[in-house]
């Protein structure tokens, strides 16, 4: 017994040993990994520096201030040198960047591109502009972490399609920003590059997951970004930030060589599907860039996308619209601020000419939890467990990662005893991933998909059925403050639904948060005063200032619709 008890010993002693042993090869690689951008940053400065002392007559200002149309025509006739625009916008970001934490990592081969653009024969549409790329779009000789542990050792080999477009249109990738980890959160905070702050209000998040796209474009540290969506992740941030960002038909733009999660995107059909877009500080910053980026060189490289260039005469199409529009989507009740956006926007649109017509769109509750999650969380999580290498999970993510651990079993036993307690309901709403949505045989996740498809053609139908042009709608918002997006993770209803159905979908700031907004918000019940209408009241109070933005959806493959949508609103915005 004494020998059994001792080999037993030794054997916890060497268990405990081995995981101390891992844990702090994991903690090495994640400081390597800070220290390694801490060095960039510094050498950007530094070069950043040089340039200022060699050309200390740069009015800096002056440039930061153009639009992107404006400063890509002074580029094209030599008023403004590409040399100039880059160092002059390096700067900026890395202001922005101590005050935000939103980059991930310069990329020092923008010397290099720049070189390069001043070789090429022909200016293309993007030349001379400096461009920001989301954490997980590949470029070459850089990682590609998604803030994931187990991605701190490849380096990308090769270009995304999107960025080697963007290189040959002349743009300049300067940038990469920080994302939330795993992608899977509405914040922007992961465990290795930290937490990414709202450049207006350091209390709040600039959303997720493009979140560091999202700070560093408001706080003038980039012109233009590339972010990606499957959920929000490019329409919350600009809500949060007030920046105009739109999430294309998933197809329309190549996703491949683009990292999601722990696995290569490329061209495999999934039911809701991950879209990229732009993201800028104006509507036609995003259709010049849709323009860029839909050319011959895109569908060499990516002959999985439809060989559609960009409809210009649909985006300056001036033809009164038939709008949809709802204010609440009823799921889950946003602030009155953001449904004063719409009904403000509704008017504006009608006095405009437009005709305004009342839309419901149909049974979000069983969107939301029957379709999508269910897509993310089929396996009950366990894919989406095994990204968290070590055990390193971000504040942000832990409930659900916790929820998605307990067994099948337990979770029905949990949503059993949950579902008549009043008081726990808030803690079923942050599990309802992993108590709700499984597929328990490939059967049934042929027949989830047939569900989805189902309810696409159901939306259309009554789309078709009002004779609408495009749709305008709330989105989620204001800013919250950090760290509320990860007790919230259902608030998302506003943005899933065009994720599930695959339509084109933009956000677009058309006012701010009022003194009268926050006394307004003071009396939110939400649906029932429950404890989660209770905490987005918490999330988003004190945000006196910051942006308020609608949301304008039209349908798949009419994305320049959306985007003249889009103008639109945004002209009658400015005016008012």
């Amino acid at each position: 017994p004494s020998a059994a008890l001792a080999l037993l010993g030794g054997s916890a002693a060497a268990v405990v040993v081995w995981k101390w042993l891992g844990k702090r090869q994991i903690q090495k690689k994640m400081e390597e990994a800070r220290r390694t951008r801490d060095e960039g940053v510094k050498k950007m400065a530094k070069v950043v520096q040089q340039f200022r002392e060699q050309v200390p007559s740069v009015q800096t200002d002056a440039i930061l201030s153009l639009p992107l149309l404006e400063l890509t025509r002074r580029l094209r006739e030599g008023s403004l040198s590409p040399k100039t625009v880059l160092y002059t916008y390096l700067e900026k970001a890395l202001e922005v960047t101590r005050q935000t934490n939103c980059l991930r990592h310069f990329i020092p081969e923008c010397e290099e591109q720049l070189q390069e653009i001043e070789r090429q024969e022909e200016k293309g549409l993007l030349y001379g502009i400096p461009i920001s790329i989301k954490d997980h779009i590949g470029h070459k000789g850089h990682l590609s972490t998604c803030g994931l542990v187990q991605c701190l050792g490849t380096v990308v080999q090769e270009d995304s399609v999107l960025v080697k477009v963007l290189k040959r249109q002349g743009a300049i990738p300067f940038a990469m920003t920080n994302v939330s980890q795993s992608l899977f959160s509405y914040d922007c905070s992961n465990p290795i590059f930290g937490q990414t702050l709202h450049p207006f209000n350091p209390q709040k998040s600039p959303g997720g997951s493009s979140g560091g796209e999202g700070a560093l474009i408001a706080g003038g540290g980039s012109i233009l970004g590339i972010g990606s969506d499957i959920g929000g992740s490019i329409r919350l941030p600009s809500s949060f930030c007030g920046l105009c960002g739109l999430k294309p038909t998933a197809e329309r733009l190549s996703v491949w060589h683009t990292r999601l999660l722990n696995m290569d995107v490329c061209s495999c059909p999934a039911p809701v599907p991950c879209a990229m877009g732009p993201m800028a500080r104006d509507v036609d910053s995003l259709a010049l860039c849709m323009k860029a980026l839909l050319c011959q060189e895109m569908f060499r490289l990516d002959p999985t996308v439809p060989p559609i260039p960009f409809d210009e005469e649909m985006y300056s199409s001036s033809a009164p619209l038939r709008v949809g529009y709802y204010d609440t989507d009823g799921y889950f009740p946003l602030p009155p601020c953001m449904r004063r956006a719409v009904q403000e926007t509704r008017g504006a649109l009608q006095a405009a000419g437009h005709q305004l017509v009342p839309f419901s769109p149909p049974r979000i509750h069983y969107v939301m939890t029957e379709l999508f999650l269910k897509t993310f969380f089929a396996d009950g999580g366990r894919a989406w467990l095994d990204v968290f290498t070590g055990g390193i999970v971000d504040p942000s993510l832990k409930s659900q990662v916790n929820g998605c651990k307990i067994p099948r079993l337990g979770k029905k036993l949990l949503a059993l005893i949950l579902k008549p307690l009043q008081f726990l309901l808030l803690l079923l709403k942050l599990k309802n991933v992993a108590v709700i949505s499984t597929c328990r045989s490939v059967k049934e996740m042929w027949n989830h998909h047939h569900e989805i498809q189902a309810y696409r053609t159901e939306f259309i139908a009554r789309w078709r059925e009002l004779q609408l042009d495009v749709v305008l709608c709330p989105v989620l918002g204001p800013a919250f403050t950090t760290g509320y997006p990860g007790k919230l993770l259902t608030a998302i209803s506003s943005t899933m639904l065009y994720n599930v159905l695959n339509f084109p979908a933009g956000v677009v700031p058309v006012s701010t948060v009022t003194e009268a907004d926050e006394e307004e918000l003071k009396l939110y019940r939400g649906c029932c005063d429950d404890p989660w209408d209770r905490t987005l009241k918490q999330a988003v109070t004190g945000a006196t200032g910051l942006s308020v933005a609608v949301q304008c959806v039209a349908l798949p493959w009419r994305d320049e619709l959306c985007l003249r949508f889009m103008k639109e609103v945004e002209t009658l915005s400015r005016e008012k």
